[in-house]
């Protein structure tokens, strides 16, 4: 399993993330998004409406390199930051629902399993996943 249950658990309790995907002239794009984790595929499916004719969609499918956050900020007082980034390929799937599937190779996470931690204190749990 490429997430920790602590991170799938902050997945679930999230409803937006952002998909930043690679355009085929090089330059990026940052799109807000719905998602959710597939326990099947251990990936994260991205969906919405008209997907198959986004912008995102035909850079998956001509680039197939993206990289998703999902942040919150739980408090201000004290100061609590939430991040987990997941970086890898993904896929551009017409049917039978258009998705797309984000395959991770690199987890990047903090603030998700340290949560009486001091903001400053806070340690990043970066990692490859096969």
């Amino acid at each position: 399993m490429s997430l920790t249950p602590t991170e799938l658990a902050y997945l679930a309790s999230q409803h937006l993330g952002r998909l930043a995907t690679l355009r085929p002239d090089g330059t990026l794009q940052n799109s807000p998004v719905g998602f959710q984790w597939n326990e099947e595929t251990s990936t994260i499916d991205i969906f919405g409406f008209n997907m198959e004719s986004s912008r995102k969609f035909r850079n998956v499918a001509a680039t197939g390199q993206v990289a998703f956050v999902v942040d919150d900020l739980p408090s201000v007082e004290p100061w609590r930051v939430r991040c987990l980034e997941i970086r890898g390929t993904a896929e551009a799937i017409e049917e039978p629902t258009p998705l797309i599937r984000v395959h991770p190779r690199r987890v990047i996470s903090f603030g998700i399993e340290e949560t009486d931690t001091e903001a400053h204190s806070l340690t990043l749990n970066a990692r490859d996943v096969a």
